[in-house]
């Protein structure tokens, strides 16, 4: 009998959190699954680690391939995934025992295609535990991607979502790329019907000091423009009427890294280029961004600073830090 869920797990070099993650899926209270554990090029113990799982149990498949970053390790395991539904693990966070249970009926009950649950995090061992009144919410196709881009219930990590395998039809993580998920989920809802969320939080994950978007900021960070590049001419082609929200949020992520690269990146030159590159887009969009009522005036100003160029002028060492006080307004 085939697996109803094929849960893929990218591996490199986890071995001091990759038996947690894995003992949390085996122990799901929903069984009819696979475990594909794509194991990156790791250096460490977690190729064998994972192997030897696949040795106590037939529903773990093991790939191990050259590192080629965790949009590689993704697509590897989407192209043997025999499930009908995908579902995404990092194999350095973990997962409620009754995760995909919850996420499997939800899509059965409402006839989606894609069912999300909400985020627990572990910060320095200690998770956050609020505690919410259940709330679940079915939408079409429109609301849907309406709420990825407003970012309220849900934000474009794939972790936390259960997708019917026919949303990827012809869709495949960005390789080479960091911010892969900015550049994929939005296509998954673009192929799916109806999806449904739930506030149950079911995903844990664990925040790590060194991981690449909680250091300082570097060039790969700005992958994530030639994700908005994408989104923009995509959404303006196919869900013009969500201006408004994906508009917001392309300026939003826009303002967070200006301030980001005026905080942390050192060199003068490499700023200047840094913000050129958020500059050429925002001046494809700026007509866009005025127009859009939904943004406030002090995020208008900075992003127009930065379409006229004068934000170059921040780049000196006094000119950052009257920028950064401004930047307390914006939090």
């Amino acid at each position: 009998m085939e697996p109803v869920i094929s849960i893929i797990v990218p591996v490199y070099n986890t071995e001091q959190y990759l038996k947690k993650c894995i003992d949390s899926i085996l122990k799901q209270t929903f069984t009819n699954f696979e475990i594909i554990i794509v194991n990156d090029g790791s250096t460490d113990k977690s190729g064998s680690i994972s192997d030897e799982y696949a040795t106590k149990d037939n529903r773990v498949k093991v790939i191990h391939k050259r590192n080629g970053g965790l949009s590689s390790a993704r697509n590897a395991g989407i192209k043997i995934a025999k499930g009908e539904f995908i579902g995404f693990v990092d194999g350095d966070d973990y997962i409620d025992v009754n995760m995909y249970y919850e996420l499997y009926r939800l899509c059965r009950e409402t006839e989606s295609d894609i069912s999300i649950c909400k985020f627990e995090r572990e910060i320095k061992g200690k998770l956050t535990n609020k505690i919410e009144a259940e709330f679940n919410k079915v939408m079409d196709n429109q609301e849907a991607m309406r709420q990825l881009f407003l970012g309220n219930l849900y934000r474009f990590s794939v972790c936390n979502k259960l997708f019917r395998k026919t949303c990827f039809d012809n869709i495949l993580f960005p390789e080479g790329r960091i911010h892969e998920d900015l550049s994929t989920t939005y296509k998954l809802f673009s192929n799916s019907n109806k999806a449904v969320y739930t506030n149950y939080k079911g995903y844990v994950y664990v925040k790590r000091e060194n991981s690449i978007l909680t250091s300082k900021f570097n060039e790969k960070r700005l992958d994530a423009f030639i994700g908005w590049e994408e989104i923009l001419s995509f959404m303006n082609q196919n869900y013009p009427k969500l201006s408004r929200e994906f508009i917001s949020c392309f300026a939003y992520s826009s303002v967070d890294n200006i301030f980001y690269i005026l905080d942390q990146v050192e060199n003068k030159e490499k700023r200047g280029s840094y913000l050129f590159i958020i500059q050429r887009l925002v001046r494809k969009y700026y007509k866009q961004i005025l127009k859009n009522d939904s943004l406030s005036i002090r995020y208008k100003f900075i992003l127009s600073l930065i379409n006229y160029s004068f934000i170059l002028l921040f780049c000196s060492n006094s000119s950052r830090k009257l920028l950064s006080r401004m930047r307390l307004k914006f939090q």
